[in-house]
C-alpha cells in the first residue's frame, strides 16, 4: 500500500466524524496509506489537530486543483451525497466510496436515503457503514453496489482512564449536539427526577454550540430554568478531544455515569470512548450502541421515553458497587478487544484491495 493516497470528505470537522477521520487517518498512515481530509466548512474539531493534511473548501476550482495536485487513488465521501456527482464532474475517475455513520431518526434517515439514491446509483462504486440494523436495512435497496460493513476504531492507548481530581458529588455526563436526535430533553428530565434521590447530583454537558439553532438553544435554557438545574449544570463547549479522557474518568470516579439519550445512532463515539475510560454508561437502545453495551455486563440500557426506568437504572449503576465496578472493568475490556486500530486497518485495507487498489 506504499504511497497510496486517499481523500476523506465531509461537511464540517466536528463530533464523531472528525474523531473517526483523525483516528483512522493517523493509523492508516503507519501502514502506507496517506490520508487527506476535505471539509466544506470550518469547524471546532480543527483544534484537535492531525498529522494528515486537512483542506477546507467548498469551491469547485479549489477542489479540482486539489484532486489534480494530489492524485488520490480513491475518495471516501461521508454523508454529503451531492459530493458524489461533484467529484465526477470535476474529473475524478477512481473509486468513490459513499460512507454513512449515522443519519438520525429513522424517518429522517429514510428520506435522506431516498434523496441520495440517484446519486449513489449514478456515481458511487461502493458503500461503507457500521454494522447496525437500521443502516443494513436502509442500504439493502442498493444490491448492485459493493457493500463494506465494519465497525469504527477507538485509539484505546490515547482514550483510557486518567486519574485526576476526585469530586464529592456524583456527576451525570452527556455528550452531543443540542438537537432532537440526541434527545437532550430526556436527559434533563432524567437528571431532574434523579435529584430527588441524589440531592448533590451534577450534570456535565459537552456540546458544540456552533451546531445548535437559536430556537433549540432557547428551548434548552428554558427547560434548564424550569427544572431549576442552573446550579447543577456545567456546560462544556468544544473541549479538545485529547482532554476528554480526563472528564470521562472524573465522571466514572465521581460515582456517576455517562447518559446517552439518542434516538438512533450509527456508532456512538462518546459511548465507546467513555467506556474505554472506565466511565459506566446508561443508554437508550439506539441501535449503534448495541455493539458496545451488553445490559448489566458492559453497561446499562433503558427504554427510550421511560424516565422512571432510566432513573432506577441510573441509581442502581451509582449504588450497586459490585455491579458498577464490574461494568467499568468489562466495558473497557470490550472496547479494547473489539474496536482496536489494527482490526480497523485490516478491514479498510482489505476494502481498498477489493476495489483493485
Amino acid at each position: 500500500m506504499e504511497n497510496l493516497k486517499i481523500l476523506f470528505t465531509y461537511i464540517v470537522p466536528s463530533g464523531g466524524m472528525e474523531t473517526l477521520n483523525r483516528t483512522r487517518g493517523e493509523v492508516l498512515q503507519k501502514y502506507g496509506v496517506n490520508c487527506h481530509f476535505l471539509y466544506s466548512r470550518d469547524g471546532a474539531g480543527l483544534q484537535n489537530g492531525s498529522s494528515c493534511p486537512t483542506h477546507i473548501s467548498d469551491d469547485d476550482q479549489e477542489i479540482q486543483q486539489l484532486l489534480k495536485k494530489e492524485g488520490f487513488e480513491a475518495v471516501v465521501v461521508s454523508s454529503d451525497f451531492i459530493m458524489l456527482e461533484r467529484l465526477r464532474r470535476l474529473g475524478f475517475t477512481g473509486p468513490i466510496i459513499f460512507e454513512v455513520q449515522g443519519l438520525g431518526p429513522m424517518e429522517y434517515a429514510t428520506q435522506f436515503i431516498n434523496n441520495a439514491a440517484l446519486y449513489i446509483l449514478s456515481y458511487a462504486d461502493a458503500l461503507l457503514y457500521p454494522p447496525t440494523s437500521h443502516l443494513n436495512q436502509l442500504f439493502a435497496q442498493f444490491p448492485t453496489k459493493i457493500h463494506f460493513n465494519f465497525s469504527n476504531c477507538v485509539d484505546t492507548a490515547k482514550i483510557q482512564y486518567r486519574p485526576n481530581i476526585e469530586h464529592s458529588y456524583p456527576i451525570i455526563g452527556w455528550v452531543g449536539r443540542i438537537e432532537s436526535n440526541k434527545n437532550w430533553r430526556e436527559c434533563l428530565e432524567i437528571v431532574h427526577h434523579s435529584v430527588d434521590q441524589e440531592p448533590n447530583l451534577r450534570l456535565w454537558l459537552f456540546e458544540d454550540p456552533n451546531l445548535c439553532t437559536r430556537s433549540e438553544r432557547e428551548d434548552f435554557l428554558k427547560m434548564v430554568s424550569d427544572f431549576n438545574l442552573e446550579h447543577r449544570l456545567v456546560l462544556f463547549s468544544n473541549i479538545p478531544h485529547s482532554e476528554m479522557p480526563y472528564y470521562y474518568s472524573a465522571i466514572g470516579d465521581s460515582g456517576g455515569y455517562l447518559l446517552s439519550t439518542s434516538i438512533l445512532e450509527g456508532f456512538g463515539y462518546a459511548v465507546a470512548e467513555a467506556m474505554s475510560c472506565r466511565c459506566p454508561i446508561l443508554s437508550t437502545d439506539s441501535d449503534g450502541v448495541r455493539a458496545f453495551i451488553k445490559h448489566d455486563i458492559t453497561g446499562k440500557f433503558y427504554p427510550t421515553g421511560s424516565n422512571e426506568a432510566a432513573v432506577q437504572q441510573g441509581l442502581e449503576l451509582m449504588r450497586n458497587y459490585p455491579l458498577r465496578n464490574s461494568i467499568r472493568k468489562k466495558g473497557r475490556e470490550h472496547i479494547e478487544s473489539t474496536f482496536g486500530l489494527e482490526t480497523y486497518v485490516s478491514h479498510f485495507i482489505g476494502m481498498l484491495h477489493y476495489l483493485g487498489l
